[in-house]
């Protein structure tokens, strides 16, 4: 583990929950291993309670389990795992769709446009970052339009289980004008009111997901793998 400059007191939660947020996304801490908190606070110079807030932080996130009594380990998302996930997060949000075309409101389909329109103009300025921040909040506003709490709670709590491989999912994702492709036709099947269509095309649009999602779980193994290459050469 590389050395690292002691915090500042003034911005240590936040520093510590971005400092160890990119541990785990370079591969630094691996997936399935322990959380080292002793050498964390000799290595930031920090005591143990600031670190175990951060890493409840990271926990929220699903980037980190915590262990009842026995500290936290890095989550370790397995393909069996994504394979079986995405199809349940298609079907939520096929539901969740259908009940937005019922219950959508003008102002409410006018503030999705908005940001469906915002969305497209940060893809065709190759925007990855903010793309995916709209993107996301479209998503959200649609299990929100959709006025069914238990429907978003089912929702939130299996995107978790994915979150840590949204954080190393690539710059360009495959199939990315796919994608957008899709969005756009949620957008009319939407402003239809069409929710049967809005159904078939979000189980679809998930396809896409699981694409890049395949690519993010290859990069993470390949950094692991490359962390205990450089492990192994170190000791020998």
């Amino acid at each position: 583990m590389s050395p690292q400059p002691a915090i500042p007191r003034k911005s240590l939660h936040n520093e510590l929950v971005t400092l160890l947020r990119n541990m785990i996304i370079q591969g630094e801490l691996s997936p399935g291993s322990r959380i080292p908190e002793a050498r964390l606070c000799d290595t930031f110079g920090v005591s143990r309670t600031p670190l175990r807030e951060a890493l409840k932080v990271l926990s929220v996130e699903g980037l980190i389990c915590l262990l009842p009594n026995k500290g936290a380990r890095v989550v370790h998302v397995t393909r069996k795992e994504i394979e079986e996930i995405l199809p349940i997060l298609g079907m939520l949000a096929a539901l969740a769709g259908e009940l937005a075309c019922t219950n959508i409101s003008a102002d409410e389909l006018a503030r999705v446009r908005c940001m469906h329109t915002h969305m497209i103009e940060h893809f065709r300025a190759g925007n990855q970052d903010s793309y995916s921040e709209i993107n996301r909040a479209i998503h959200d506003a649609i299990f929100d339009i959709a006025r069914n709490q238990s429907l978003s709670d089912t929702y939130n709590m299996v995107q978790t289980r994915l979150r840590s491989i949204f954080f190393v999912t690539p710059k360009v994702p495959p199939q990315w004008a796919d994608a957008v492709a899709d969005h756009e036709e949620m957008m009319l099947a939407l402003e239809d009111r069409d929710g049967v269509r809005f159904a078939e095309i979000a189980r679809r649009h998930l396809c896409h997901k699981a694409d890049a999602m395949r690519v993010a779980l290859d990069t993470l193994a390949a950094r692991t793998d490359a962390k205990h290459s450089r492990t192994r050469l170190a000791v020998g």
